[in-house]
This record gives structure tokens, sequence and C-alpha cells, in this order.
């Protein structure tokens, strides 16, 4: 039997979600061990000057507890 613990994650980057995504996972496993999967709860971007000047996601991200 396992147990997953999740937990919530926001990141942004002035390229793309998908870079934000990555970020934000590449963040997750420095510090979490056995992550598992994410889910993209929400994407936001924020607009500066009538321009996208960063892009936003909050996501759910599961790892594995382990014993030791």
């Amino acid at each position: 039997m396992s147990v997953a613990r999740v937990t919530e994650i926001t990141s942004s980057s002035t390229k793309s979600f998908q870079d934000a995504v990555e970020q934000g996972i590449a963040r997750a496993a420095k510090t979490l061990k056995n992550v598992e999967d994410a889910w993209i709860q929400d994407q936001k971007i924020v607009v500066e000057d009538g321009k996208i000047a960063a892009y936003r996601v909050n996501m759910k991200v599961s790892f594995i507890l382990t014993d030791s």
C-alpha cells in the first residue's frame, strides 16, 4: 500500500504556460521526493500595458510518502 500527499504550487514564467508548469515541477522535485503527477488547477496571465507580462499556473502536485 502506498500513501500520497498533495501540495499546491503556484509557478510563473514570462515565456509560456508550459514553461511555468516545467519550472514548478522542477522546483517541487528539488524539495519533494517521489513526485508522481500534477493537476493544473488554474491558469492566469498578468497583463501590463496591454501586453502579457507573465503566465501563471496553480497546480496540485502529488508525491508518495515513504517510511524512511
